[in-house]
């Protein structure tokens, strides 16, 4: 399933026409906000003050009428334990609890948080009933949305409340929206794909974990009560209000302004100027790749069939990992032996190339594409004498190629073809699609589509949605009652056609 990226594709701000993406189009006469004031020493702003994020409330433990069963005894679990195990309760009824990655991961990390009394207790995870534990958190969001206009109006009143107080900043004397203003609730990590992590315990983020960055002349967030910041900087060089190192993956997460903030639209039409500047000289770089095909030189040729996947296929270009990703996954640059297929002839096409490997955020990525007949003989080559497990492009790197585009044009990373290709995937889509006779629902579906198209072409994929198996359920549910019913009403057919006819014989005989 695909998700829709027209935002992130297009940018903010970026002065268009209704329907009529202009990514790539020449600057307007206007001139953006984010282009004044503009200093060359890095400095992003001069007054920075906001009141911190917002903490998800504490754990509130369960009532004593729900209990935990281990080897079919109720448990009384610490308050800790029992946090932890809510969190895989509420996921009976997911896909992630029937995998065994799920199950080990959370069942390690659940146990280096229990008490040495519970340890002794649980050892085995399919001894552990959850079940009541299930019922009462499906009970309790069924009462929530069944609850009464009222009800729901005054919760919304009050997150409305949490959004102005905390959802907003004063930023060089104007007041701008945050983006995502709280911080993560624990909970069990997911990822995407087959993560190697899943399952793995989240833990709740405390203010001890949280860096503020706020103007010195501001008013400094105050912590909950009880507590302090982990730090507290003064750096007007960088654009996040907060920060902190989530546990998983010991990666830095950030609260950011919204999108359609200054800073953020600036940063958006800065990533496509520099692609509007690739489309000036994109012919010449293509020239100059197909050229290197039939190179002398080993290197040369790698990196130009390397540039091939990444122009024609919005190939990331790979070693972008997280500090502490474990997950065994490449890009463009990090293919091996093992990730591709060559195939002379497939399905009618010639010189086809199977692509099957782990990308970002272990998302799968699975191609067949017809490639040009040198592309397809260096690929030969280049896999010639190697082992599955030996890397495909072994005189190349990421660095290598960045490098090298650094030549070619002020600013050309790998990065900017994607960003070029998709703007221009969906800029020819609009325009084949889009008939200006539409309604706007009409012209509407036609953007939808074409943004589709980008998303497909960059691989960009969503998991399997949370309510997706209930959702299969409810529907199969509903399939089998009118199932049922239809049985039901053509047994009454053949019923009422036997009586007729019984009576039919009958006045017949008399």
């Amino acid at each position: 399933m695909y998700r829709c990226l027209a935002t992130s594709l297009l940018g903010r701000g970026v002065p268009r026409s209704p329907f009529i993406p202009t990514a790539l189009r020449a600057g307007s006469g206007g001139c953006s906000r984010w282009e004044e004031e503009k200093t060359n020493d890095g400095v992003k702003w001069k007054q920075l003050e906001h009141k911190g994020p917002y903490f998800v409330p504490l754990y509130e433990p369960l009532p004593d009428d729900v209990q935990f069963y281990y080897d079919g005894k109720p448990l009384k679990l610490s308050l800790a334990t029992e946090e932890i195990a809510t969190f895989y309760a509420k996921m009976l009824d997911h896909e992630y609890t029937t995998k065994e990655i799920f199950q080990n991961n959370f069942f390690n990390d659940w146990r280096k948080e229990m008490t040495p009394q519970e340890q002794e207790v649980i050892k085995q995870l399919d001894k552990c009933d959850f079940r009541e534990i299930h019922k009462y958190f499906v009970d309790k969001n069924e009462a929530r949305k069944a609850l009464s206009k009222e009800e729901k109006q005054k919760l919304k009143e009050e997150a409305d409340k949490i959004q102005e107080e905390y959802g907003y900043c004063i930023l060089d004397g104007h007041r701008e929206k945050i983006g995502n203003f709280k911080t993560e609730p624990p909970g069990l990590f997911r990822g995407r794909g087959d993560h190697p992590k899943m399952g793995m315990l989240k833990k709740r983020i405390m203010p001890e974990d949280v860096i503020i960055n706020c103007s010195k002349d501001s008013k400094i967030p105050e912590p909950p009560v009880g507590h302090k910041w982990k730090e507290v900087r003064f750096d007007n060089t960088v654009t996040w209000l907060a920060s902190w190192t989530e546990n998983i993956q010991n990666s830095l997460k950030y609260i950011m302004l919204n999108p359609s903030s200054k800073l953020k639209g600036e940063k958006d039409w800065q990533k496509f100027e520099v692609a509007r500047k690739l489309k000036d000289v994109v012919h010449k770089i293509r020239a100059q790749y197909q050229a290197d095909w039939k190179s002398k030189e080993m290197k040369k040729r790698q990196r130009a069939v390397a540039l091939y996947f990444i122009d024609k296929l919005a190939l990331r270009a790979g070693n972008e990992k997280e500090e502490g990703e474990t997950a065994d996954t490449v890009g463009c640059c990090s293919l091996r032996v093992e990730h591709i297929k060559l195939h002379s002839e497939l399905d009618g096409q010639e010189h086809v190339v199977e692509f099957d490997f782990l990308g970002k955020d272990s998302i799968r990525y699975y191609n067949k594409v017809s490639v040009e007949k040198p592309v397809f003989k260096n690929l030969q080559l280049f896999m010639k004498n190697k082992d599955p497990g030996d890397d495909l492009f072994d005189r190349l790197s990421t660095v290598i190629l960045n490098k090298h585009l650094q030549k070619l044009m002020n600013g050309l990373t790998a990065k900017v073809f994607r960003t070029y290709n998709a703007s221009i995937t969906l800029q020819e889509q609009l325009k084949a699609l889009t008939n200006p006779e539409d309604s706007v629902a009409g012209k509407l579906l036609s953007y939808n589509r074409a943004n589709r198209a980008v998303a497909i072409l960059c691989n960009h994929q969503r998991s399997t949605p949370k309510t997706f198996e209930k959702s299969m359920q409810n529907l199969q549910t509903k399939i089998d009652a009118k199932k049922e019913q239809l049985e039901k009403a053509q047994q009454e057919l053949e019923e009422a056609e036997d009586e007729f006819k019984d009576r039919k014989d009958a006045k017949a005989e008399a």
